[in-house]
């Protein structure tokens, strides 16, 4: 019976298994990151000063794909074809399915089932109608939109985009940078 030898095992370098550890894991990392981009969040820019003093012109956002249930006060980013424009838009909850909405632009004041509401965000008062006539009741599957700068903003307000179809939102704003 004839034994074959094996070879000595090579000695790799300490560099070279250091070298390898770190391209595993920046490829796992690169990777996991890009699952994370197309599947969970999202950065988009903001554009215009419709949402001043909350977010500013080319500020980055990022918004959740998933935004589950919508509440009141969350913005949200509605996608382009929701209006056939170019880009995408970010505008605040206002009203949620059932709920009458209701605008008086001499106060510029703005009510949810006759309530006032309380908007510490906007940065005045909501002075500019446009072409929809208020009272105005949220239809199932829609949401009422409006821009924090209320007087330079396209929004509800605007039969052009009126109520939003809750399947035209890309996602929620979970964080914006820089703050």
């Amino acid at each position: 019976m004839v034994k074959r030898m094996l070879p000595p095992p090579r000695k790799t370098s300490f560099l070279l298994r250091v070298l390898y550890e770190l391209a595993d894991v920046g490829c796992s990392a690169v990777f996991a990151l890009a699952l994370m981009l197309t599947f969970v969040i999202r950065p988009i820019g903001v554009e215009g000063l419709s949402m001043l003093p909350t977010l500013q012109h080319e500020q980055i956002i990022i918004v959740s794909v998933y935004p589950g249930e919508l509440r009141y006060g969350h913005i949200v980013v509605v996608s382009e074809a929701a209006m056939a424009e170019s880009q995408n838009f970010v505008k605040r909850v206002i009203g949620l399915p059932g709920d009458e909405i209701d605008i008086d632009f001499v106060a510029g004041v703005v009510y949810r089932n006759g309530q006032a509401l309380h908007e510490p965000y906007i940065i005045g008062p909501t002075n500019r109608s446009s072409d929809v006539v208020f009272p105005v009741t949220v239809e199932p599957g829609t949401v009422f939109v409006l821009g924090d700068n209320r007087n330079h903003s396209a929004d509800s307000r605007d039969s052009h985009i009126g109520l939003v179809d809750q399947r035209m939102i890309i996602g929620r704003m979970i964080w914006a940078w820089p703050n």
